[in-house]
């Protein structure tokens, strides 16, 4: 089949595809019926940047319920963004979703744009989210890549080309250029269809382990099916050393029960959220000796716990002292019901709440 039909024939059956298999998902919900709402894509894809979307959806609603608006948003407190993101982890993102509605609100008057220009040039926004948006919600013959899209594009065209490569990153691009704007120019077809169904197909369909092929529109068009190649591409990542780092929490309260919690700094590990005092090592965890000495009481330890990141694990351990320290940590006091209301990280959040 030469390259046009292939390409059309592509296009056409994943639109369609899409149009009866989609998930029902909240960010997806149109107003008035037909028409999606940017600032809620806007909100999706920052919450699903590195985040599987069992738990997006447990955190969207809720989060759009209290800021329905970039405005609403962009008047928002840090530490109110940050609280409602709590469990998303990579905090980060919720800055820069925040000061990227403060900039929509500044220079597009509370409306998200909906060129790829205007939308890179937003805090936090790369070419994958300015794409998404642009092609999605307003139909714009706009390429997008991410992990999924990359594995449908290698395994459809039998591509074994390591991933990771700066030439393979163009190859995705270029591929997915070509295609999306053949969905525009293809009828029963479009880019807003074609983008969201190839990321689709690669969520449940085109997995990474065990593809369900059989349900696979493009299955007949799949070079890497063909070849036998399916379980080889894409290539496998060389695997990526995971550092270890050691903090030691300590669970302290006062006579009224409330819990001594600081701030984190602004920069680096779960920057400017809130935690229990504590010492952190990269090499070795701290003895009870040095811990007693660095919070002037006698300890016990009442938990042990990992918690593993992309590239680190951090290894908790929890102590409790019952003795008011001669030196009381920086800090404040918070209630539970307070630290509800604190962005907290999901070990601390353990630690505060549930120890």
């Amino acid at each position: 089949m030469p390259d046009t039909r292939r390409n059309t024939a592509i296009t056409q059956r994943i639109a369609t595809w899409f149009d009866n298999a989609q998930r029902d998902l909240p960010w997806r919900r149109r107003v008035n019926g037909h028409t999606r709402d940017p600032y809620r894509a806007l909100v999706a894809e920052f919450m699903l940047q590195q985040t599987q979307v069992s738990r997006v959806i447990e955190k969207f609603n809720a989060f759009v319920e209290r800021f329905p608006t970039a405005a609403s948003l962009a008047a928002a407190s840090e530490d109110d963004v940050l609280a409602m993101w709590s469990g998303l982890g990579y905090y980060r993102r919720a800055r820069m979703l925040h000061r990227c509605a403060q900039d929509i609100v500044n220079r597009h008057g509370g409306k998200t744009p909906s060129s790829t220009a205007e939308l890179e040039a937003l805090p936090g926004v790369g070419r994958y989210t300015a794409g998404a948006i642009s092609s999605i919600v307003f139909d714009q013959p706009e390429p997008i890549v991410d992990g999924n899209v990359a594995r449908v594009l290698l395994r459809l065209d039998g591509e074994q080309i390591q991933p990771g490569l700066t030439s393979t990153a163009h190859w995705l691009w270029q591929r997915a250029d070509e295609l999306v704007k053949r969905a525009d120019r293809a009828e029963g077809a479009s880019p807003s269809r074609f983008n969201e169904g190839l990321m689709e197909l690669g969520a449940v369909i085109c997995t990474p382990r065990s593809p369900e092929c059989d349900d696979c529109p493009v299955a007949s068009l799949c070079r890497a099916r063909k070849q036998g190649l399916i379980d080889s591409i894409p290539a496998p990542k060389p695997a990526s050393k995971v550092a270890t780092l050691h903090h030691d929490c300590i669970v302290i309260e006062d006579s009224r029960k409330r819990r001594r919690v600081q701030r984190r700094d602004d920069s680096g590990l779960w920057a400017g959220l809130w935690q229990p005092p504590s010492l952190e090592r990269p090499a070795r965890a701290a003895s009870r000796r040095e811990i007693e000495s660095w919070i002037g009481a006698p300890v016990e330890r009442i938990d042990a716990f990992d918690h593993t990141l992309s590239h680190r694990r951090v290894r908790f351990r929890v102590w409790r002292t019952t003795t008011r320290p001669a030196t009381l940590p920086p800090g404040h006091w918070r209630t539970r019901r307070q630290i509800e209301s604190l962005g907290v990280s999901n070990p601390h959040r353990r630690i505060l709440l549930e120890m």
